[in-house]
């Protein structure tokens, strides 16, 4: 297995953390001296930077918010003058106004490194045609990806979102080797390919860099079986940096988190608490290299867990799992914590279920109703009565065992559930809360 930096990505636990409160110490420092909002809240929390000499202290820090980067909008958080930035992206502001981030010249250097690190880790080489089915502009993914190839020496086609058959098309003429784009774009791409009647096997892909949204393992295998490929997960947000603050090898056993470059916390999200290693919580962000932007204690609202062991392939950065969903999207319903990603999960083990599926969440009275529609195949939709009904009565059973709340399943025609080029949407809530 290739590693892009051995040097970093191999070094003693010991080593890293040492490093880490090096750059930490150096970043307290800069935001201490040039974010005015940082140096307000320190000291109202009667904290100066010289208080943290250990990693421990961390938790001493407060933590930063997407509120806070919105009431700051947009340039507040920036801790370099703005003639030193020379790109600037934000992510969708689903309410109010997007969050604004910036990039001095050395941040896109180690921008796209680190996602170098993780398209090496997947297997990507020189050799390889890289296409880039996410969208060009303010969001950070497609910009990552694609100079993250271009360090590696990929060749990159810049596809952007849409257009599925022309995207089969550039995949079969100029002979793509490694797909990026959301999990679920993977799936409406082979549900094209199916339609069209062309085999993945007469493909040149190998290899799918997929992220944007939380995937399960079944939705991985359902992947790698109707593309022909290896699937491999990565994770980022644009407010750290975009993607590259992690990303799976080859092993598939959780994402190295580029330790050397962010320190991750699991914090509980109701209290704020700092979990012991290997607690399920929301992750914390703090980036140690960030000259524009840097982020600390930053709430990134993604549920997950760290695993400190050192994995088979020779890393021994933190490998975090899976995202399950995000703190601020989980599902309250009838008192039950519910993520769709375990709804997914089900789903998936179920013969005769596609993998497009929606939740609808409402409230008649004082109680909630959760609704399931999933999409079926041909021949379960237009089963008889009697064969549909002990279908439904399975998966509502089966959903009921694993989340310990009642749902009522719907089925739906294949196809009916809109397709989404970009991150799928999920969860229609109607309840008025």
């Amino acid at each position: 297995m290739q590693i892009w930096e051995p040097e970093y990505e191999c070094m003693p636990r010991e080593e890293i953390e040492q490093l880490q409160l090096e750059r930490l110490q150096a970043t307290l420092n800069r935001v201490y001296k040039n974010v005015t909002c940082y140096r307000t809240r320190f000291k109202e929390m009667g904290i100066v930077p010289e208080d943290v000499r250990s990693l421990a202290d961390l938790a001493k820090l407060p933590f930063t918010t997407k509120e806070d980067l919105r009431l700051n909008y947009p340039y507040g958080m920036f801790a370099v003058p703005l003639r030193e930035v020379v790109r600037i992206h934000s992510s969708s502001g689903t309410t109010g106004k997007p969050t604004v981030v910036g990039y001095t010249k050395h941040d896109l250097k180690v921008w796209s490194s680190l996602v170098a690190r993780f398209m090496t880790a997947a297997g990507v080489n020189s050799d390889d045609v890289v296409q880039i089915a996410f969208g060009y502009g303010l969001f950070t993914g497609a910009f990552g990806l694609h100079y993250g190839s271009e360090m590696i020496g990929a060749s990159v086609i810049p596809m952007g979102a849409g257009n599925t058959e022309k995207q089969i098309m550039i995949m079969q003429d100029y002979r793509t080797t490694a797909l990026v784009s959301t999990p679920s774009y993977a799936v409406t791409i082979a549900e094209r390919m199916e339609k069209m009647g062309i085999d993945p096997k007469g493909l040149t892909l190998k290899v799918g860099l997929f992220g944007g949204e939380p995937w399960s393992e079944a939705m991985r295998r359902e992947i790698e079986e109707r593309l022909g490929i290896t699937a491999t997960d990565n994770y980022g947000l644009s407010e750290v940096i975009g993607p590259g603050v992690a990303g799976e090898c080859q092993c598939k056993r959780g994402m190295h988190i580029s330790e050397d470059h962010f320190i991750a916390e699991i914090i509980d999200p109701d209290t704020g608490a700092v979990l012991p290693p290997g607690s399920v919580g929301e992750l914390v962000l703090t980036s140690l290299t960030k000259e524009a932007f840097p982020m600390v204690r930053y709430r990134t609202r993604d549920i997950t867990s760290l695993d400190y062991e050192k994995c088979d392939c020779g890393r021994t950065m933190v490998r975090m799992k899976k995202t399950m969903g995000r703190s601020d999207d989980m599902l309250i319903i009838k008192g039950v914590n519910v993520y769709p990603s375990q709804i997914e999960d089900v789903l998936f083990a179920i013969e005769g279920c596609q993998p497009h599926y929606q939740l609808v969440v409402d409230r008649k009275g004082a109680l909630d109703t959760l609704e399931i529609r999933i999409e079926v195949t041909e021949n379960i939709f237009f089963d008889e009565m009697k064969k549909q009904k002990a279908f439904l009565d399975k998966v509502e059973k089966k959903i009921d065992s694993v989340l310990g709340v009642g749902a009522v399943v719907k089925l739906v025609e294949p196809n009916s559930i809109p397709r989404a080029e970009g991150k799928a949407c999920r969860v229609i809530d109607n309840r008025k809360i």
